[in-house]
């Protein structure tokens, strides 16, 4: 343990913590995977077979040369680092994911590379890079054991020839087998069968897989695989190493460092120096694996759809047969999301032993290895709703249903295509691979000019450095002064001939060999950095003003981390608002993000402490963008603006590799007891312990970095002390944080059913805590109450924002039904679950044909005069569903049913009826399953149960094209009125999606049911007879309209006559609806809906004034223009809401405390009706004898001497009140007068027409001297409050102007 001190200060800056080989154990011999057994079992379980039967039995059918055997590790060094310990199962597992594997010389044996990562529970990462390759089996014990083996096997599978005895079985454990396995089959069938179809002691070699693995705290990816494989190099080379290996594995654990950011730093492999290079402070963060392999697998296109389903935290599962690609893709798409992070599940390497972790309900990126020749729809995925599943070797890509594409997706496309090129490389995916199999013997070719004429500086950079030896710094001064050396050199060089470079150590030959490894780097590191730039300069436009939304409401980080719950960081509406219209559906999914809530965490915890180092990065980088633009208004257009930096990125890159800016020290030999290390061809020496255990204690740069940690400890400690104690605030944080991320990475090391079940509880209440999030977040943003705090006043949720919420609830409980399924069935667990019940519920039906009344589905109350009882039920919202030929798939059809739910305040009930069924449950769900923990489902219900506190119109406003019946009913004032009347009544439905035509009503019925495409909320009833018979006069009290699909029920109230000679006689009316609440035992619910604009607190239904005045009732002046004010005010508002959200104008123009009935009030103050004529005089008689004193006035030339604009002005409304008189409608007379109204305010003639009916002489006549239009402040106040609409483009529904001709 003495290595855990020793370096203990340097080691943050050390290159590698840890190097390890891991392999098989000849001590304990040939032992089964337990873990692969493990699975095996839990496979079994899940397909309902016997286990114990498929743990014992199924491997006996595999080969034993393809049968997985334990690894171990063999030995790691130091024995541990004090802040990174060795996790001895986690490396073992990542090392070598499907245990060892055996070869006979038939086989191919070429060495792998693979990389893997392990993420701690902070989120910190490690990385492993592994050299896998293969090794003579030397011990006895093992070959007699591998031959027992296949005597067993072909003496229980006497008929397995070798060519079927390979693909025997069909176990998935063996899908998992690596690309190793896959690489031979071809070579062995060659060899005539012997290593598939046995192994024989006496004539076959026998060799097995071995690790050697370096473990380091950042991914320099090239470096650590060109040192791997030079070590291997050397065990397998005829001649021995220059150094025994331990100087080499000591060098680079304790005498190499990290390179200082911005900084280049070579140290010495075996046989060649390596370089490797760290982005400077403002530059992006370092990532090594090669971008470009994504990109050429994959396709841009594929990339980019990856990409943005990463972005939205979607469940990714990556597939591919090699380990390293499979890294590859995973490592390049988190580094892409800069200034992002991933926050969830990232495993890009999936042990088999681990598969159950697909069950995982939680947004996740995991990497699983195929098997040659297993397509898709082998694999069990327990939940593929929201599933992005990525084939790598296959080049395609299957993404979730509707998803929002990334905003500028073709030019973005386009600029990322264009790198590619300049590369050499194909955009459109499926390009050839660099292979990952590390030539064991680099071939010597073109080495880069720049590289050779290295030759003496590099020697003298190591003179300085003192990392030669005697003999050699004596040959290198006397290179230096050797004048006909350097003019022989200089003569070679005019006749065209390299000389190859010095050597101090005399291996020249070897020295070149890296040279074609290093431009390749070169390339890689350049194009990395230019894709990665492309990506991170659309956030940087997209996010340019983000700082300015963000809310800093807390005094302190303490209050602020203990309140975090229940703080609003970041102003989603007022953000959105400001983006571009076509940003929006990418941008208010991504606000809802787990990313993007940490981020914006970040950047208010950075007013406090340290900001963290992507932050840091990406501020810069919008200050600069500021800077250069002084905030040009095109970081706001939907513009697409290209990468201005991609050449000094590059630039800055390559400088850094070609000037290397520190050397290390050399390798050199270690105090070491003599006949130890001794070489052995072929055999990797079992190396010195002691040796390697502990660093030296004399390195300048340890001291230094350990004195820098003292300064840091002490500096810790001192801000200890004033804020928070550490370990508080990083529990805050991971709590404030924690939705659905309480697992980073799956505990590799314990894999008992206990520790299965306690990650499910951990799931289980993840979900629960996701769940009330959920609820509550939809529940306050459709209240308002959110943006009211704010200081917003009044706030509406913006549908878009509203359609991300439902979108993200549908989610959620998909992922809450596929954890724990028995078996899948269908691509949604959800809708599978409902067609079970379905299915139950019609066979109970059958077998007791009783009254649907009984089958569990109770009567809705109907408190409704004249509607039938619409019935509960869940199988008839689903028949709905299944009828919507629209929607094809079955996610397509789950979501849909969550919706109308929503939309019916029935998803809770729905959803506790479905679990209700006990016996389905437990037939479809395994124990653990959250839909089998009785408390927390319960809990789940009552949230979702909170949701029925709002109206929703999520079904109706979504699937505008379905058919959809309706029913509407008439009801008559008196009774017997409907009997009696011998007129052939019709009706005509409006909403803000279409109308229905006029259709016929049964005479005497007066009730109709008709289909008609989706009219979404119904807004007028147009509503008339056609006058026949004798009794055609006709009371209505009002119409009533449900949609049979949702059950929304519209009542439009009328309270006047239709018919000749009677009221104002009409024999049509435009009736304005408004929606009622669901229920009577709903009522107490009512308090906390979001009023509908329809609903109108004053007037239970809209009765002329004329009714009013004559039973006493008369505003004020004051009431009658504040109720003017208040009709104007609503429509402005109106006209300021986004255009989607905007709702029904005709109401708030003709409804109750519209505009056409404030003005019809002004026009009746002081207007004398009854008592002058026997006959009731309306507002319209005034209207009509005003237009004809002006028209008979214009003929006798009284209106000559007037300006010319009045002149225009009288002639638009002569011609207006004629168009209406003439129109072939019977509309009566308030309906002329609220005609006119709404064709004055779309054509901005109100104001102008006012003073004409001021100055007519008639006003005298027919109005008192107390009138409000006899007022003229009065007048004009009225006129400056009308002009306010001319702002805005008023349209009026087809139902308003139908039959006028202007």
């Amino acid at each position: 343990m003495s290595g855990s001190t020793t370096g203990s200060g340097a080691a943050p800056c050390r290159f590698a913590h840890y190097f390890v080989i891991c392999g098989i154990d000849t001590e304990t011999g040939l032992e089964p995977d337990e873990l692969a057994a493990l699975y095996q079992w839990l496979e079994a379980d899940r397909h309902g077979t016997d286990p114990e039967a498929a743990a014992t039995g199924e491997n006996l059918e595999q080969s034993p040369l393809k049968r997985t055997f334990k690894s171990k590790v063999l030995a790691h060094y130091p024995e541990n680092v004090e802040w990174n310990p060795f996790d001895q199962d986690a490396v073992n597992m990542l090392c070598m994911p499907k245990g060892l594997s055996f070869r006979t010389q038939a086989d191919l044996r070429e060495p792998q590379f693979h990389s893997f990562i392990i993420t701690r529970e902070d989120g910190s990462r490690t990385y492993g890079f592994v050299h896998t390759f293969y090794e003579e089996v030397t011990s006895p014990q093992i070959c007699s054991a591998m031959q027992t083996l296949y005597q067993m096997h072909n003496a229980e599978n006497p008929s397995s020839n070798p060519s079927s005895s390979s693909s025997s079985s069909s176990s998935s454990m063996d899908s998992l087998a690596s690309s190793m396995d896959e690489a031979d089959s071809s070579s062995s069938q060659r060899g005539g069968g012997v290593g598939m179809g046995g192994y024989d002691a006496s004539r076959d070699t026998l060799y097995v897989s071995k690790a050697l693995c370096l473990i380091t705290p950042m991914p320099f990816m090239h470096a650590c695989r060109r040192f791997l494989a030079q070590l291997h190099r050397a065990v397998t080379s005829a001649l021995p190493p220059p150094l025994p290996l331990e100087s080499y594995i000591h060098n680079v654990l304790y005498e190499v460092p990290l390179p200082p950011p911005g900084r280049s730093l070579k140290f010495h492999g075996v046989y060649e120096p390596i370089v490797c290079q760290r982005p400077g402070p403002g530059e992006l963060p370092l990532a090594d694996f090669p971008l470009g392999v994504a990109f050429s697998q994959l396709g841009v296109e594929n990339l980019v759809q990856l990409f943005t389903c990463t972005m939205l935290e979607m469940q990714i599962l990556l597939y591919s047969q090699d380990y390293q690609r499979l890294m590859t893709v995973a490592e390049g798409i988190t580094t892409l999301l800069f200034p992002f992070q991933w926050q969830h599940v990232y495993v890009p390497i999936l042990p088999a032993s681990l598969r159950h972790f697909l069950d995982a309900p939680v947004p996740y990126l995991m990497g699983l290895q195929s098997k040659e020749g297993t397509d898709r729809s082998k694999l069990e995925l327990p939940q593929e709703a929201n599933l992005c599943f990525v084939d790598i070797d296959n080049h395609c890509i299957d993404l979730p249903e509707d998803f929002p594409q990334f905003p500028n997706k073709p030019d973005f496309i386009k600029e990322l295509s264009e790198v590619l090129l300049s590369y050499g490389l194909s955009p459109q995916g499926g390009a050839p691979l660099v292979p990952t199999t590390s030539s064991s013997s680099p071939s010597p070719g073109s080495v880069s000019k720049g590289l050779r004429s290295l030759a003496l500086s590099e020697l003298e950079d190591d003179g300085r450095n003192g990392n030669l030896g005697g003999e050699e710094q004596a040959v290198l001064e006397l290179l230096q002064g050797n004048a006909t050396l350097e003019r022989l050199r200089a003569l070679a060089r005019r006749t065209g001939v390299e000389v190859g470079r010095v050597d101090a150590s005399g291996g020249g030959a070897q020295q070149q060999a890296g040279g074609r490894t290093v431009a390749e780097e070169l390339r890689n590191a350049k194009l990395n950095v230019q894709l990665r730039e492309v990506f991170a300069s659309r956030f940087t436009t997209m996010f340019a003003d983000y700082e300015a939304f963000v809310i800093q409401s807390a005094p302190d980080l303490e209050s602020w981390l203990t309140n975090r719950e229940q703080m609003h960081n970041f102003d989603k509406a007022s953000f959105l608002s400001d983006q571009p219209e076509p940003y929006l559906p990418f941008l208010s999914h991504f606000i809802e993000t787990q990313m993007f809530a940490t981020f914006i965490d970040n950047k208010i915890m950075s007013q406090w402490e340290d900001k963290e180092p992507l932050l840091r990065v990406f501020d810069g980088r919008i200050d600069k963008a500021r800077l250069y633009n002084v905030r040009a208004p095109s970081l706001r257009s939907s513009n697409y603006q290209r990468c201005t930096v991609l050449k000094e990125s590059a630039q800055a890159i390559e400088q850094r590799l070609m000037k290397i800016d520190h050397t290390a020290i050399h390798p050199h030999l270690l105090d070491m007891k003599i006949g130890q290390g001794k070489y052995e061809h072929g055999f990797f020496p079992k190396l010195q312990a002691d040796v390697l255990a502990t660093g030296p204690t004399n390195n300048k740069w340890s001291n230094r970095t350990t004195t820098a940690q003292r300064r840091k400890d002490r500096y810790r400690q001192h801000t200890e002390h004033l804020t928070l104690d550490n370990d508080v605030k990083e529990k805050y944080m991971q709590e404030a944080r924690s939705l659905g991320k309480s697992l980073r990475q799956p505990k590799l090391s314990d894999l008992s059913p206990a520790v299965i079940a306690q990650t499910n509880w951990k799931f289980v209440e993840g979900l629960l805590k996701e769940c009330r999030m959920k609820t509550k977040r939809m529940l306050v943003e459709k209240m308002g109450r959110e943006a009211v705090e704010l200081g917003h006043g009044e706030a509406n949720i913006t549908g878009l924002e509203e359609n991300t919420l439902i979108a993200s609830l549908c989610d959620l409980l998909e992922r809450i039904w596929s954890h724990g399924l028995q078996v899948k069935q269908g691509k949604s667990a959800l809708w599978s679950h409902l067609l079970h019940y379905q299915a139950r519920e019609e066979k109970l039906a059958e077998q007791q044909a009783l009254s649907p009344v009984s089958n569990g589905e109770r009567r809705k109350s109907e408190s409704l005069l004249g509607m039938p009882l619409i019935r509960v039920s869940l199988l008839q919202d689903m028949r709905h569903i299944q009828s919507m030929g629209e929607i094809k798939t079955e996610v397509g059809r789950a979501r849909a049913w969550i919706r109308l739910s929503l939309e019916k305040k029935l998803l809770s009930q729905h959803l506790k009826q479905l679990l209700s069924r006990q016996a389905l449950a437990k037939k479809l769900y395994k124990r653990y399953a959250f839909l089998r923990c009785e408390e927390e489902k319960e809990q789940f219900l009552f949230h979702l149960l909170s949701l029925n506190a709002v109206d929703y119109f999520c079904f109706t406003s979504v699937f505008t094209t379905i058919m959809i019946p309706y029913r509407a009913v008439i009801l008559p004032i008196k009774k017997l009125s409907n009997a009696m009347t011998t007129s052939n009544p019709w009706v005509c439905v409006s909403g803000e999606l279409g109308d229905s035509g006029v259709m016929q009503i049964p005479k005497n019925v007066l009730e109709m049911t008709f289909d008609c495409q989706n009219l979404g909320k119904l807004t007028t009833v147009q509503l008339g007879h056609d006058n026949s018979g004798l009794l055609a006069k006709w009371l209505v009290d009002c119409v009533m309209v449900r949609n049979e699909i949702t059950g929304h029920t519209y009542k439009f109230p009328c309270g006047r006559w239709l018919g000749k000679g009677v009221d104002d006689g009409s024999l049509e009316r435009v009736l304005i609806g408004e929606l009622l609440a669901p229920s009577a035992e709903e009522d107490s619910g009512r308090g906390c809906r979001t009023p509908p604009a329809q609903r109108s607190p004053s007037l239970t239904r809209r009765i002329s004034v004329i009714s009013l005045t004559a039973r006493g009732y008369k505003p004020t002046s004051a009431q009658i223009q504040e109720a003017i004010g208040e009709a104007v005010n609503n429509i402005n508002k109106h006209f300021h809401k986004p255009e989607k959200e905007r709702g029904s104008l005709t109401i708030l123009l003709c409804g109750e405390c519209g505009l056409v009935g404030a003005l019809e009030q002004f026009f009746h103050h002081g207007f004398k009706s009854a008592r002058l004529f026997q006959k009731t005089v309306f507002v319209w008689d005034f209207m009509e004898k005003a237009v004809a004193f002006m028209e008979s006035a214009n003929h006798m030339g009284d209106l000559q001497e007037t300006a010319e604009p009045m002149g225009i002005t009288c002639h638009s409304l002569c011609r207006y009140v004629n168009a209406i008189n003439s129109t072939p409608r019977n509309i009566g007379k308030d309906g002329k007068f609220q005609l006119l109204v709404c064709l004055g305010a779309r054509d901005r003639l109100l104001p102008q027409w006012l003073p004409l009916l001021v100055e007519c002489p008639l006003i005298l006549r027919m109005y008192e001297d107390s009138a409000l239009l006899r007022e003229r402040s009065t007048v004009n106040a009225l006129i400056s409050v009308l002009e306010t609409l001319h702002d805005f483009p008023i349209t009026l529904e087809a139902s308003l102007v139908k039959g006028i001709d202007l």
